[in-house]
């Protein structure tokens, strides 16, 4: 008998594990396996970013509300959820950058934030791991830290020496950074939306995609999930203080989403086990070696 599947997503905020790789997720937990996300911070420092619910008692209990809200899209993707109790580090703005607050999860040494992750992948043993790349997605502190403390963890957990207490090692057998933007994804979309003479929300997103320098990972694997994007939007909208319902990311029938860019992509970093790419499953070599 087979062992079932086990994928964990490392994120740095509730609604991340929402906005990236949440139809990916949705469609494993279908199909059986068990899926972790691990959240690094509380997003206690966020913004909220829904004009409605820019109101003072919810700007007071925001922590509250954040964990809320992740239980909910918890509960509509099907996922595990646990926090690693760091407190969120804010983004900062200004020239130059204010300092990041004392204590907060960007400025802990890197084996200090590991900590709680390493344990939590010897508890779950997941086979798969996904996380964000070296400039975090987009370069904020707390998911430039994230990454660092997912490359530490996945080449640490497995090692009988390394943090001694924290349960029995195990070793996952393949890293994925998300490639949650491509701008060909865009470029897709905004061809299908002109063939079908619909106007397009995005580009201003895809501007921003163009100007930003940051790196231009190879898509290895895209992971064909269209029919849980719908799955994926309720998610997001759990999140009610962080996404506008009205707002653009809504602004186009999923229907069309999946004609134009049906899979969700990501880069493959770490392997342990032999595959190919490209890839269509995040489990490629792993799920014939998994026996109970």
């Amino acid at each position: 008998m087979s062992e079932p599947l086990r994928l964990m997503a490392v994120h740095a905020h509730p609604d991340d594990e929402s906005s990236k790789g949440a139809a990916t997720m949705a469609r494993y937990v279908d199909e059986g396996a068990e899926v972790l996300v691990v959240t690094m911070t509380g997003g206690e420092r966020g913004d909220i970013l829904n004009p409605a619910m820019e109101r003072p008692e919810i700007r007071e209990n925001i922590a509250e509300i954040r964990k809320a809200e992740m239980d909910r899209a918890r509960e509509i993707l099907g996922v595990h959820q646990e926090f690693a109790g760091f407190v969120d580090s804010g983004l900062p703005e200004g020239d130059p950058l204010p300092p990041l607050p004392d204590g907060c999860f960007a400025t802990l040494p890197v084996e200090e934030g590991a900590a709680p992750l390493v344990e939590s992948i010897r508890r779950f043993r997941p086979h798969v791991i996904l996380t964000y790349d070296e400039n975090g997605g987009y370069p904020h502190p707390d998911h430039i830290m994230a990454h660092k403390v997912s490359m530490h963890a996945f080449d640490t957990a497995g090692d009988p020496d390394a943090y001694p207490g924290l349960g029995d090692p195990w070793q996952p057998l393949k890293l994925y950074y998300f490639v949650s933007f491509p701008p060909e994804r865009f470029e897709a979309l905004a061809a299908t939306l002109s063939a079908r003479g619909l106007e397009n929300p995005f580009e201003g997103w895809m501007k921003r995609i163009r100007d930003r320098d940051r790196p231009r990972w190879e898509i290895t694997t895209r992971v064909h999930c269209s029919e849980h994007f719908d799955t994926a939007h309720d998610a997001l909208r759990a999140h009610a203080t962080q996404v506008d319902p009205n707002g653009f990311w809504f602004a186009v029938p999923n229907e069309v989403v999946a004609e134009a860019w049906p899979t969700e992509d990501y880069h493959l970093v770490r392997s342990i086990v032999d595959t190919e790419v490209p890839e269509k499953d995040l489990f490629a070599g792993v799920r014939e070696g998994v026996r109970a």
